[in-house]
């Protein structure tokens, strides 16, 4: 049953990466018109603590992403400098969108391993029953 343990943490582990990233992908596209919001990256690290199963893996320590803000003309606007410009969002909502389906197929693939796992280990125990 130790296989089917590791298994399951390691799909386990994949469910909770990407639901992170998800949270960090919707944040983005709620602030997507927040002047001078910079984009949250997520990145997954190898998890190496004590008796984790190979291939377990968790959120690394998210990053902002260092483009170059877009310079926004709107004298009308409370942060507007002298020129009328303040600094926009370097969030791309074609990017966000695209970030949120491979996270969203990844959480489904993830889960699809997990189902897997429990009907295996279902059907084992019922055929030690026997």
């Amino acid at each position: 049953m130790t296989d089917f343990s590791n298994a399951l943490s390691v799909a386990a582990s994949g469910l909770r990466t990407q639901a992170q990233r998800l949270t960090h992908v919707s944040e983005n596209i709620a602030n997507a018109d927040t002047p001078g919001y910079r984009r949250k990256i997520t990145t997954f690290e190898v998890e190496r603590a004590m008796g984790a199963p190979e291939g377990t893996v968790r959120p690394g320590p998210v990053r902002l992403d260092q483009t170059v803000l877009p310079l926004v003309f709107d004298p009308s606007h409370p942060m507007a400098d002298e020129t009328g410009h303040y600094d926009g969002s370097n969030v791309d909502l074609v990017i966000e969108l695209a970030d949120a389906r491979e996270a969203q197929r990844s959480y489904e693939a993830n889960l699809r391993i997990f189902d897997q796992i429990r009907q295996m280990s279902s059907s084992l125990n019922e055929l030690l029953r026997r």
